[in-house]
């Protein structure tokens, strides 16, 4: 471990020790799982050096796994190796050493790492949970799992107040930092791939409701350029399993840089949400799927109520933060309307089985729709897709339209509405082949003549809006990647967490 760099976690067995294992980590999970062969009967809660778990106790299972899903089965007790932990597990008894790294280094002597007493935790989760029940595919059911866990994800955080008390949301694992987050110079999103069009996608409504500046960083470039983060600044670390390798040396670059930072992720206990000064879970269940589905609609959910929390209550934005809290309210409905397209979405899926390419424009909230929309088609349907604002379609993506590229593109109802009907006019002039989205009843506003596919979607308050809209582009690349033949949970050359760099 002394000459290690770089992420790994590893497990060692030796024919010359037939009876011992031993494992070690950085960076990479790993998680050791306990399962008493008679379980109940001693319900221990924490062990030292080999005390607890040794030969002379209760016989037990143990189990070495990078991810709690595949512990879930077998037993619920879990303890989360650190970083430079040792385990060492002979004859049934268990050791954890502490590795210090830096003694090695100063050419210290090499004295035995100390050993370390740690608590178990129980795993709240059910087998269920990770089974696809009714559906062909984790994805499929992940989709219509959505209204689900929205509801999860939002429970005990919005207050529907009564006659005489506004309503208003509770965070609770953020409420000690609100001043400081409101204090901030800028608050910066960081995240990788999906969850960084999450936070693109809440990103106006939280500028509008706090006033402070907002900036998006991918991950790996912000360490690329090394750019400037300061002490005055809030930065909120998005990732669904709390374990990407580039958000993780983001998130060291700022704490080195002595930021106050936010950790939104689904997974509790993972490394992310136990380096951040504080954070949210989004709640949203076990997700299995390569294409992440469910875990976005709650990103964008949680940094909605994040931006309603940091708003604070001025009379101002009263009104809209109560129209707001009421589109969360009837959220799930919503995503049950919009659930009831899947037949369409496989029909339009039949219609583009054999196409090489696929445009998605969007602007306004619905810019990062575009991009997720086309991601996901990209991931699983393996076919080329790109999300384009729809504000720089003069500038370059104009010259693709023919009247055999396919272009999808989102009208729903906002404040970019009419710039949107221009967008659909003008592609229209050039023979594009359109499919529109847009909200229920808009349809003879949008595409007059009847010239071009149209999916209706219900309406919801702006800032929501995107939440609604991505179901349909889930769909499509869910259908896309059945007809096409290809593995729509694992894609080929994917991971579900990219705990590498």
């Amino acid at each position: 471990m002394r000459h290690l760099e770089g992420a790994y976690a590893l497990i060692f067995k030796s024919r010359h020790y037939p009876n011992e294992l031993i494992a070690c980590k950085r960076g990479s999970p790993l998680l050791l799982g306990v399962k008493e062969l008679n379980e109940g009967v001693c319900n221990a809660s924490a062990f030292h050096d080999a005390k607890f778990l040794s030969k002379n106790g209760n016989p037990k299972e143990l189990f070495l796994s990078s991810d709690a899903n595949a512990l879930i089965e077998h037993t619920k007790k879990v303890l989360v190796i650190e970083d430079g932990e040792v385990v060492h597990l002979k004859e049934g008894g268990v050791s954890i050493l502490k590795f210090d790294n830096e003694k090695g280094r100063n050419g210290g002597s090499l004295s035995r790492p100390a050993s370390v007493q740690r608590a178990l935790s129980i795993l709240e989760m059910e087998v269920e949970q990770i089974n696809k029940g009714k559906y062909e595919h984790y994805m499929q059911k992940e989709i219509h799992e959505q209204p689900e866990s929205l509801t999860t994800t939002m429970r005990g955080r919005l207050i529907r107040g009564g006659s005489c008390k506004a309503k208003t949301v509770l965070l609770g694992g953020l409420k000690d930092h609100l001043k400081t987050i409101r204090r901030s110079r800028r608050i910066v999103f960081i995240g990788c791939g999906t969850s960084y069009n999450a936070a693109l996608a809440a990103r106006p409504i939280l500028e509008e409701l706090s006033g402070v500046p907002v900036t998006m960083e991918i991950a790996s470039d912000l360490l690329d350029r090394q750019g400037p983060i300061y002490r005055e600044d809030t930065a909120v670390f998005v990732s669904q399993s709390g374990e990407t390798a580039d958000t993780l040396h983001a998130l060291e670059y700022a704490l080195e840089n002595g930021a106050l930072c936010v950790g939104i992720t689904n997974t509790v206990g993972s490394v992310i949400a136990r380096k951040t000064h504080c954070g949210v879970h989004i709640n949203a269940g076990c997700e299995i799927g390569v294409a992440s589905t469910k875990a976005y609609t709650s990103q964008i959910v949680v940094m909605a109520i994040l931006a309603l929390a940091i708003g604070g209550d001025t009379i101002s934005n009263q009104e809209r933060r109560e129209a707001i809290i009421d589109g969360l309210f009837d959220l799930p409905n919503k995503i049950r309307d919009v659930l009831k397209l899947d037949q369409e979405m496989k029909d339009l899926a039949k219609l583009l089985i054999a196409e090489q390419s696929l445009l998605v424009f969007g602007r306004g909230y619905n810019y990062a729709t575009a991009l997720e929309g086309a991601l996901k088609v990209k991931e699983v349907a393996l076919m080329h897709s790109e999300g384009i604002l729809a504000g720089e379609m003069k500038h370059g993506p104009l010259a693709l339209v023919d009247e055999n590229l396919p272009i999808v593109v989102i009208a729903t109802r906002d404040a970019c509405f009419s710039k949107q009907q221009s967008v659909i006019q003008q592609l229209h002039a050039r023979k594009g082949r359109l499919i529109v989205m847009c909200s229920k009843g808009d349809a003879a506003s949008v595409c007059s003549g009847g010239a071009c596919r149209v999916i209706e979607v219900s309406y919801v308050e702006d800032c929501l809006q995107p939440v609604v809209n991505v179901v349909p582009l889930q769909l499509l690349a869910y259908h896309l990647t059945v007809l096409r033949g290809y593995n729509v949970d694992q894609p080929r050359n994917l991971a579900k967490s990219v705990t590498t760099q």
